[in-house]
């Protein structure tokens, strides 16, 4: 998996793009989604791995993805802190950055799989191409050599790609070109990681 901070950041910069403008809750709401499916390695104590509640099951499933965005934006209705959008539009954009989580993992080069269709099928599954290296289940694993590499990847596949969505604005011209110089060297970095 890519360190839960990245996680968040992927959402936070997807969600700023997705509403155009800083909304602090909705905003929030979605890193801490995109964070959320990790509550299972919080049980790995008592619940096997490669169980289909274990890590990188059903929480990381897309069935889960759907029922947590549903729910998070209909408690955004209730609450009214909906502002003028959508029931529809806040149920898929909590719903997507929930499942960023397991299309992230499935890209890294460790574990046992995604499991995208629990409960249903508890089979795992990674993509064709890895190109993010797992991090460590514990902090210090952080603090190594393998760790800063996994840290310097994730700024330049996902990193990156956040800080240019907060800088990118309608508004103006030069934002917006510094923005599409970040994105450019974002998908450049993937490029490399990808024909490697």
């Amino acid at each position: 998996m890519p360190t839960i901070f990245t996680h968040s950041a992927f959402a936070l910069g997807a969600t700023k793009l997705a509403i155009e403008q800083t909304d602090k809750r909705i905003m929030l709401a979605g890193g801490l989604l995109a964070a959320l499916p990790d509550a299972d390695a919080l049980l790995m104590r008592w619940i096997a791995y490669g169980d289909g509640f274990g890590h990188r099951g059903f929480t990381h499933s897309l069935f889960f993805a759907v029922v947590m965005g549903c729910a998070v934006a209909f408690l955004f209705l209730q609450m009214k802190w909906h502002g003028k959008r959508r029931f529809v539009f806040l149920a898929g954009l909590f719903s997507l950055v929930t499942a960023s989580h397991g299309f992230f993992d499935a890209l890294t080069t460790g574990g046992l799989g995604v499991a995208f269709f629990a409960p249903f099928d508890n089979t795992r599954y990674f993509f064709p191409i890895r190109p993010i290296p797992v991090a460590p289940l514990s902090a210090s694993g952080l603090f190594t050599a393998k760790g800063f590499n996994l840290l310097l990847w994730e700024f330049l596949l996902v990193w990156i790609f956040m800080i240019g969505a907060f800088i990118w604005t309608h508004k103006s011209v030069k934002r917006k070109i510094v923005a599409v110089i970040f994105w450019f060297t974002c998908a450049l970095m993937w490029w490399v990681k990808f024909s490697a």
